[in-house]
């Protein structure tokens, strides 16, 4: 077998300069230290982790303790330790001891307290003023007490928004390993129509769309693989059942394959033969949606302008209550991530962002489905990271 070209990844490199990024706002913000929870919630648990340290989080969660000056500690359960140094970017690694078991027993591992890991690296703890945390909704409430217990007197700020808006516009290298992550998802979604037919099941062919994105290098899913048919098409968070694929329905399918840490997600209905009007229909309006969309994007736009204009469209088609949530977001370690560009949002589009543009429609008599794209941000408008066709009957 021939071998494979190189594919992209992200080069130790940059991580360093990361961690400077977010030193830099602290000093902005007056913190004196900054905890970045993660675990491995699927979704959106792993992303801190991921980003500052490229380490996927699994079964232990993670903290990254990050001084305003100097490099970054990683602080992990008894059996992440050994992990953490092979995979992560962060050389120093420490068991914390919130992240034991209670039932378990680890006799051969240095477990240490946060006051304790503090003092290792030099942090003058009574001086500590300002904390801030990143993730503070996912962590568990008695590792937050004890973290506070630590530091009393101490004002903890909430920067996950922070976060957020530094890891917003891509790096070359991350833009480059995005663009593979829409190969992998195109490779899957061809995988996924391929195998519809009537009488396989939902789950035979999410099995087909999964080997297919891991054979071309996802290391997981960023949201689970979505085939939903028929009835099973009109909750927004569709899965995949043993429900056999019938004549004249839709199936919708949604991937979001996870690779090096990033994602890609498209989104489209296959139509099995002739599924009635109400569902062509709905799905010219989506597809007129997401075009003026695409040719809306521009950086140093509020995002929610070009939101508007989707919802503006699906208004005209009368599907406005089908609608049902934001559709255009960030993509990066998380799949459905910030800045949402919600009619409530004031977010700013800029060059090299990576926006998924989902227009959602959603618990209809008919069922529902989206079409989902990706685009990355350019100086004079945003290029499309795949050409998976709009249209598709089997």
């Amino acid at each position: 077998m021939a071998e494979q070209p190189d594919k992209p990844v992200i080069p130790s490199s940059e991580y360093p300069e990361r961690w400077t990024k977010v030193q830099a706002m602290m000093e902005a913000q007056g913190l004196d230290l900054l905890l970045a929870y993660a675990d491995d919630r699927a979704t959106f648990g792993a992303a801190h982790a991921r980003w500052l340290a490229n380490f996927p989080v699994h079964f232990e969660p993670v903290i990254i303790l990050m001084p305003r000056e100097g490099p970054p500690v990683m602080l992990v359960g008894p059996e992440s330790d050994q992990y953490a140094l092979l995979a992560g970017q962060i050389p120093d690694v420490r068991i914390l001891r919130e992240f034991t078991h209670p039932d378990e027993d680890y006799p051969y591992s240095t477990m240490q307290s946060v006051t304790d890991i503090m003092a290792d690296i030099g942090v003058d703890i009574p001086a500590v003023r300002r904390v801030g945390v990143g993730g503070q909704g996912l962590i568990a409430a008695d590792v937050l007490a004890a973290l506070q217990a630590a530091l009393p007197n101490v004002a903890w700020q909430d920067v996950e928004n922070d976060l957020c808006d530094i890891r917003a516009q891509k790096s070359t290298a991350e833009i480059e390993v995005i663009r593979y992550a829409y190969q992998i998802a195109e490779a899957g979604f061809q995988a996924g129509v391929d195998a519809i037919e009537v009488g396989v099941t939902e789950r035979e062919v999410a099995a087909e769309i999964e080997a297919a994105m891991r054979r071309a290098g996802a290391e997981g899913t960023g949201i689970d693989t979505i085939v939903a048919s028929g009835p099973n098409a009109r909750p927004i968070l569709a899965r995949s059942t043993f429900r056999s694929i019938e004549p004249d329905e839709l199936v919708l399918l949604t991937v979001a394959p996870r690779y090096e840490g990033y994602h890609a997600a498209i989104g489209r209905p296959v139509l099995v033969g002739d599924p009635g009007q109400a569902i062509r229909h709905a799905l010219d309006v989506a597809i007129q949606a997401q075009q003026a969309c695409f040719h809306a994007l521009h950086p140093d736009l509020e995002g929610r302008e070009v939101e508007a204009i989707g919802r503006k469209i699906v208004a005209e088609g009368n599907l406005s209550s089908y609608f049902l949530y934001s559709g255009v977001h960030s993509v990066g370690v998380i799949e459905f991530e910030p800045p949402i560009f919600g009619p409530s949002s004031p977010a700013i589009l800029k060059k090299d962002m990576v926006i998924s543009i989902d227009i959602p429609l959603f618990n209809a008599p008919w069922g529902g489905l989206r079409i989902e794209d990706g685009y990355l941000i350019t100086a004079n408008g945003a290029e499309p990271l795949h050409k998976t066709p709009y249209e598709i009957q089997k």
